[in-house]
């Protein structure tokens, strides 16, 4: 229906009448403060016609093309034309004289141009249903994305009528009084396209003719009476900043990793071997794109052995130096590097390598950009209104409204989203124990208990367990991963006996406890053993990951190596030493970007890591241990397959602190390991171990090996366990612990 179809016959607009609009309300509608635009604009059948009226403030002439139901001689190729007359301030009306809304387009003229030929937004039905608006109104609508944002969609004209693309905006904003969306399609003037209310407070606007990278805001006037202009809290896509605008995106992404996906969702991640190589998107390598970034980082984590990557936040956020914890896209994959299906691209390489990847995921607080979800209605909206409850003191930063269903709706569906649009293998939960205590960073008289009196945030607490028994049930074989630093009991129990349903939560105490011994000189560590073993002790009161995270390597604390007492080599030494450790405790292990190679530099966001060290033998020898620690606990279930299960670990030496020795046993299934670690800065010749059984034993790692560069200090051959019982133990050796030096031990088959 374009311009290579005849013009059409001139139709007299004079008769019958137009269908009555009270001026005052023209006027509402000029100055987009009219809450229902579509009972005004549009085709409305009145006096046997069809009355027309269009919005468009800056024309010359605005026509009306439409087909008729029968061809006339006077229109013999079916289609007649009226001319709308200028009612009241860019509101332009005419009748049609049919009985019923037609087929039509409209053509615009400004000055000096050739008329434009555009559909009427006006004259199409909404693009979400009663059951959707019930969902949303409740706060029950799991899959959100699916009818809020911007969405390319078709109208099917069903053999009568051309079929139409265009996009389907919809923006949750129940306190305002009116919704206009401002774009690159009008000028960034939105007094052309003022959206409809619906049942929930939901806004919504078809807009035809329009699709992927369009650019687009949303002015809302807030219940304050003042106009803000925002992105979209529902967009899949940004600019780059610090351009603020949203985008529309279309997927058009077709996936590869079904084989992985299918394991997935049979599987379960506790009793499953979990390597996580933590990493920060643009300051691993700079200026990487996600599809440059498939190219380099895939095989480079595939080469390494890591089961899996997490990537710190790639939703939109504004300001590069919070890392992405500062979010103002939730729903957008972070465009500094490409659009989301670059993002999708890089997932699906990783799976086919056969990696999980793990998205950090932001829910507790949000950013104070003004065009973004701050009083985003005119009032808080997204935000707790209660300023104890709506403020984080210490991050500076809104902290959303955990008691308002839709709120709760927007957080969890997000969750969902990233983990079946994106493919997800889980979501690393950030700053929890900063939604579950009222008095979290808040002095006394800055908070106001519970209504049971306590500081409990029960309305967060809900909240968890409604994301995490989703998260679960739509979508097996995920990990959800709780940042949580406190004693809060069940952070990984199931939400059926009150925990907060969590697969597994990051063990901060493992983690300052054992960097504390390690930042001691050797000679003084035997007076602090207990920081080494204190952890055995509460291991499997949750599924714990014991995590080297990057907060461990900024602001003053230095690099991992730096951290380390003595030399070069010492220090190379004890960081071998402390991830076969590490590796074999209790738990899984996650290691932040540039620890697998001895980074010397405190990392950065602004600059990539420092490569050049592994030009350097010494580091190159730490990437290998790395490397071949991943092999050795892959290869041996006895780590992690019964990693839930006390059973599966059973102290040999735990009270040597004079040696700084620590020998365990880790089992499953009748397969043992046996891991024994010197952090002493001389070797022990001659070390009595107990051991499970009788017979020979091959030393299958060992960090002090020539090639990490170490020492070269070890068991080569292996041992020879002798009957005879030692410490509980039926059988013996005596082995060689080579300085600062992890060795394993396991039977030769």
């Amino acid at each position: 229906m374009g311009h290579h179809h005849p013009r059409g016959h001139l139709v007299s607009a004079a008769s019958p009448s137009a269908r009555p609009v009270d001026h005052a309300v023209l006027a509402q509608i000029a100055r987009g403060e009219h809450g229902n635009p579509h009972t005004v604009l549009g085709p409305h059948p009145h006096d046997g016609a069809v009355t027309v009226r269009v919005l468009k403030p800056l024309a010359q002439s605005v026509t009306v093309r439409y087909r008729l139901d029968a061809p006339t001689r006077k229109n013999p190729d079916g289609w007649a034309v009226v001319a709308l007359a200028h009612e009241h301030e860019g509101v332009w009306a005419g009748v049609l004289p049919v009985a019923e809304v037609p087929v039509y387009r409209l053509e615009i003229a400004y000055e000096g141009g050739e008329p434009i030929e555009r559909d009427d937004p006006y004259r199409f039905l909404p693009t979400l249903g009663e059951v959707d608006l019930h969902l949303i109104g409740e706060g029950r609508h799991e899959q959100l994305w699916q009818v809020l944002g911007a969405r390319v969609h078709r109208y099917d004209g069903f053999g009568v009528a051309p079929d139409v693309t265009g996009t389907a905006f919809a923006v949750w904003a129940p306190r305002a009084r009116a919704v206009r969306i401002k774009a690159d399609f009008n000028g960034w003037s939105g007094r052309e396209h003022p959206m409809r209310r619906l049942d929930g407070g939901v806004w919504e606007l078809f807009v035809p003719d329009i699709g992927n990278g369009t650019a687009y805001k949303y002015e809302i006037l807030g219940a304050d009476g003042v106009w803000r202009e925002k992105a979209d809290p529902l967009a899949e896509w940004a600019e780059v900043p610090p351009r603020t605008a949203s985008r529309v995106f279309s997927s058009q992404y077709a996936w590869g990793d079904d084989e992985w996906m299918a394991a997935r969702a049979s599987g379960g991640s506790v009793d499953s071997p979990m390597s996580i190589y933590e990493m920060h998107l643009a300051s691993w390598r700079r200026d990487r794109s996600y599809e440059q970034l498939a190219d380099e980082l895939v095989p480079y984590l595939a080469d390494l052995g890591f089961t899996h990557v997490e990537l710190m936040p790639v939703m939109q956020h504004p300001f590069g130096g919070s890392w992405g914890y500062h979010v103002t896209g939730y729903y957008a994959a972070d465009s500094r590097f490409g659009d989301p299906d670059g993002l999708r691209l890089l997932i699906d390489r990783l799976h086919q390598a056969g990696i999980g990847i793990i998205l950090d995921w932001v829910p507790g607080h949000f950013a104070t950009d003004e065009w973004a979800l701050v009083r985003f209605d005119g009032s808080p909206l997204y935000e707790d209104p209660n300023p104890q409850r709506g403020w984080h003191k210490e991050w500076g930063s809104h902290i959303f409204d955990f008691g308002r269903p839709e709120v709760r709706n927007f957080l969890y569906a997000n969750a969902l989203y990233w983990l079946e649009e994106f493919h997800a293998d889980g979501l690393r939960v950030d700053g929890v124990a900063s939604m579950l205590y009222l008095d979290y960073a808040r002095k006394d008289g800055e908070w106001t208990p519970n209504i049971h009196g306590g500081h409990e945030n029960l309305e967060a607490v809900q909240f968890l367990q409604e994301l995490n028994a989703t998260a679960y049930k739509r979508v097996p074989g995920i990990a959800m991963i709780a940042e949580e630093s406190t004693a809060w009991p069940g952070v990984t129990g199931p939400t059926s006996d009150g925990g907060l349903g969590f697969g597994f939560k990051w063990n901060m105490g493992w983690m300052h406890d054992s960097l504390q011994y390690l930042q001691r000189d050797p000679v003084h560590r035997g007076y602090h053993h207990g920081e080494m073993t204190f952890s055995l002790v509460y291991a499997w009161s949750e599924n714990y990951v014991l995590p080297l995270s990057h907060d461990e390597v900024v602001h003053g604390k230095g690099s991992l190596l730096r951290k380390m007492p003595g030399d070069r080599w010492r220090q190379l030494a004890t960081l071998r030493a402390y991830y076969g450790f590490m590796w074999a405790h209790p738990g899984k292990q996650m290691i932040f970007m540039g620890s697998e190679f001895g980074q010397e530099a405190e990392w950065a966001e602004s600059r990539e890591l420092d490569w050049w060290l592994l030009d350097h033998p010494e580091h190159e020898g730490l990437r290998s241990a790395v490397r071949d620690i991943n092999t050795r606990y892959r290869e041996s279930p006895a780590i992690w397959r019964s990693d839930g299960d006390p059973a599966s670990f059973q102290w040999v030496q735990g009270d040597d602190a004079a040696g700084n020795v620590f020998a365990w046993v880790r089992r499953s299934d009748g397969e043992e390991l046996l891991s024994a670690t010197n952090f002493a800065a001389m070797p022990h010749h001659g070390y009595r171990l107990g051991f499970p059984a009788a017979g020979e034993w091959e030393e299958c790692l060992n960090t002090d090996a020539e090639a990490y560069g170490g020492s070269g200090v070890g068991n080569m051959g292996g041992v020879t366990a002798t009957a005879g019982e030692h410490h509980g133990w039926p059988a013996y050796a005596d082995v060689t612990l080579p300085p600062l030096a992890t060795v394993w031990f396991r039977r030769r088959s």
